[in-house]
């Protein structure tokens, strides 16, 4: 069978990560969950699943991908987000892009778990750039050869954008799989934020990202990744 290796970075967001790994059907994978030395409010979690690699690193997402992919032994790597669900027979996308040697990374469907009508708008938005830009953002749950993660030196070390400099450059060593099945993200921080509010930051951050904005200050508009948001029960 082929080895995979399922990354999950956390930060204080034990609930989320809990349902995530409680509908998680990790057929045979090795499941590493990466978080941080001041969180503390995984205890009861590891306790309850041995069964799951725990590591920490410093904050910061791509930083604890990074930690999660040195300790892997998959030979391919699959990056979950802790508010993300797999679908069933995700293993079947990565044997499909394994299968095809020009294949290097790929990614599933992004869909969001509400019945709202802006949600529905949201996933269409994502499907338009996936197939115009080649552009998947990390809540579509990456994967990606090892031995190519390897080579392109990982993630970025950048507080933001880290999902978007990586596609850019993974996609230089092969070609992208994109998949048909749905990885369903929780759609709280659009419920949160606001569907259009949060929408309208996601592309303006993009918009001066590529504007050549460095991400040190695109991370200030980020709730969710700001230094300040720490006291905040949030995900990554």
């Amino acid at each position: 069978m082929l080895s995979v290796s399922i990354v999950i970075p956390v930060y204080h967001d034990t609930e989320a990560l809990a349902r995530t790994l409680g509908v998680t059907d990790s057929s045979g994978a090795e499941v590493i969950v990466v978080s941080t030395p001041e969180d503390s409010t995984l205890a009861g979690l590891r306790l309850a699943r041995p069964d799951i690699v725990w590591l920490e690193a410093t904050r910061g997402r791509a930083r604890q991908m990074n930690a999660g992919a040195a300790a892997a032994r998959g030979d391919w790597l699959l990056f979950l987000h802790a508010d993300s669900r797999l679908p069933r027979g995700w293993r079947d996308a990565i044997e499909d892009a394994h299968r095809s040697g020009s294949c290097v990374a790929g990614c599933y469907r992004f869909a969001l778990d509400s019945a709202s009508a802006f949600a529905r708008l949201i996933e269409l938005g994502v499907r338009l750039r996936v197939a115009l830009l080649r552009l998947p953002y990390g809540d579509q749950a990456l994967f990606v050869r090892r031995e190519r993660f390897e080579a392109v030196g990982g993630f970025s070390d950048l507080p933001i954008m880290e999902d978007v400099d990586f596609v850019r450059r993974i996609q230089k060593e092969g070609a992208l799989f994109r998949s048909s099945l749905r990885v369903v993200t929780s759609a709280r921080r659009w419920e949160r934020d606001g569907w259009v509010g949060r929408t309208l930051r996601h592309l303006l951050l993009i918009s001066l990202y590529y504007c050549g904005v460095p991400p040190a200050r695109l991370v200030r508009l980020d709730r969710a990744r700001h230094p300040e948001s720490s006291r905040q029960r949030m995900s990554l």
